[in-house]
């Protein structure tokens, strides 16, 4: 009882220091472009762990962990996917997007950049991709509230549902208060957190059985296949349908909302090659050191988890290696992780909703003010939306985390790259594709021919879409082509 006071002590201040930076930031919150991108005055240090810890939420502490606890390095197809997948959004995408979104009148959204790209005024382009990014993001906030649901039953022993609530309430609280300005600080501080807890986990339960060597050999007497990256679970090989899947995982960066917009964020284009030297070595040691966690946890644990309760692999070890307070610290990282992806989901669909739909379709005459809160009542909808699918403690984290990164990845990285890097793209092209991307996730989802992941279709036809489109359609207006051009030598700047 005395364990779970301390540890309840530590959540509670962590917590509290969350919501504070929120009405911090809620003083200085006075427009859209604040709410949004922080009026793009972030560094390098705070853009590379915001991106990172929004990215890599409870299915990393969680999912990626129990997902490496009953198949081993089958797991690292997946992390290796989404290693190359992030070092290709930052080096080929971040520094375009950056100076591409200022130079296309100051774009804060993914739709707002693409009807702002072509210049285009039937608003489409906002509101088609807009009602997309809240039917993917309501699906993956709700992997992060299942993800506080799972964690706070399995410290305080509550109820599934009460617990759900509690985790939901405080990401909901900061984000709607403090905007991005708060999201984005928080997550510098939730992303040095998640990176020291993943590591002190796995490194103090090989101690405890002996060390590395000691460890290793465990495993390998009790679960050889856990050596075989192409060894499933079952036993059976990994196919070239199921490596591909695992693998695709990549190319879902290029159109995942959240991740991008902190690249818009950074305060100037030139500080991207720090931020992703930062960025690239989180992302891998913290990766490796997920693995870790379920491979260890493995021959650690004397109970077995079942289930859904594989995923609860890296908080069960927690609480037993270390004594209350610093078990506290450790699981307030995995409260970390579910509030700064959250936050930053529902941050992203908020704008998408008040800035692309209602602004666009109903006032678009709209002071800021009214946008600002347009945009948190927003929050709450989502949110609300977001905890009745979660109710269900049956659901896999990583299952939904799946099937929401594959709608943005076939949805708007096809269309991103070709408004990036193609000026022969046109308006109807990336209309096309963003449709053809998101409903082909959508459709194969439910059928799942071939056990291939949808998010490989979905990919590959939102480009063919886009491609054929954009051929079949005239040619962009010149000045859409010149704009393009000056970006792309350096020029468009502001």
């Amino acid at each position: 009882m005395a364990d779970r006071i301390e540890i309840s002590i530590v959540f509670f201040v962590y917590m509290f220091l969350m919501m504070g930076i929120g009405v911090y930031y809620y003083r200085r919150t006075r427009n859209m472009s604040d709410y949004f991108l922080g009026n793009r005055k972030l560094g390098a240090w705070v853009t590379s762990m915001s991106a990172e810890a929004s990215d890599m939420s409870g299915w990393m502490l969680m999912g990626v962990p129990g997902f490496a606890y009953v198949a081993g390095l089958n797991a690292g197809w997946i992390a290796l996917g989404i290693i190359l997948g992030t070092w290709a959004n930052w080096h080929f995408v971040a520094a375009r997007l950056r100076v591409y979104t200022e130079a296309a009148n100051n774009s804060l959204t993914l739709p707002d950049f693409f009807e702002n790209r072509f210049m285009s005024d039937s608003g489409m382009l906002r509101v088609v991709p807009a009602i997309f990014i809240l039917i993917f993001f309501i699906l993956y906030t709700s992997s992060g509230f299942v993800a506080a649901g799972r964690l706070f039953e399995t410290i305080f022993s509550l109820p599934y549902v009460p617990s759900l609530l509690l985790g939901a309430g405080v990401v909901v609280f900061y984000t709607l208060v403090g905007g991005f300005l708060a999201v984005s600080r928080t997550d510098f501080i939730q992303g040095v957190m998640m990176f020291f807890a993943i590591l002190v986990v796995p490194v103090g339960a090989a101690l405890m059985l002996g060390g590395f060597t000691a460890t290793a050999q465990m495993l390998y007497a009790t679960h050889a296949s856990f050596f075989a990256p192409l060894t499933k679970p079952d036993g059976s090989t990994l196919g070239f349908i199921e490596f591909i899947s695992l693998m695709a995982w990549g190319i879902g960066y290029f159109g995942q909302p959240h991740i991008l917009v902190r690249f818009m964020a950074i305060r100037d284009a030139r500080e991207l090659p720090q931020a992703t030297r930062i960025a690239m070595a989180w992302v891998v040691i913290s990766l490796g050191a997920a693995l870790l966690v379920g491979m260890v946890g493995a021959v650690y644990l004397r109970t077995p988890l079942e289930g859904t309760a594989a995923e609860t692999v890296f908080l069960v070890m927690a609480g037993e290696l270390f004594p209350p307070i610093a078990a506290g610290l450790i699981l307030a990282a995995v409260l970390a992780a579910i509030m700064s992806t959250a936050s930053a989901q529902l941050l992203v669909a908020a704008s998408a909703f008040a800035q692309d739909i209602y602004r666009r379709s109903f006032r678009p005459a709209a002071p800021q003010e009214e946008l600002v809160w347009v945009s948190r009542i927003s929050v709450l909808a989502i949110a609300a939306g977001a905890i009745y699918l979660g109710l269900s403690p049956d659901n896999f984290i990583l299952d939904m985390v799946a099937y929401a990164w594959a709608g943005f990845g076939a949805a708007f990285g096809p269309a991103l790259l070709s408004c990036l890097f193609w000026r022969r793209t046109t308006e109807r092209g990336v209309l096309a594709g963003i449709v053809t991307g998101g409903l082909t996730v959508l459709i194969w989802k439910q059928f799942a021919p071939f056990g291939l992941y949808e998010i490989v279709p979905g990919f590959l036809f939102s480009l063919l879409a886009i491609y054929v489109v954009s051929r079949l359609d005239a040619p962009p207006p010149q000045a859409v082509t010149e704009a393009f051009d000056r970006v792309d030598t350096g020029d468009g700047r502001p």
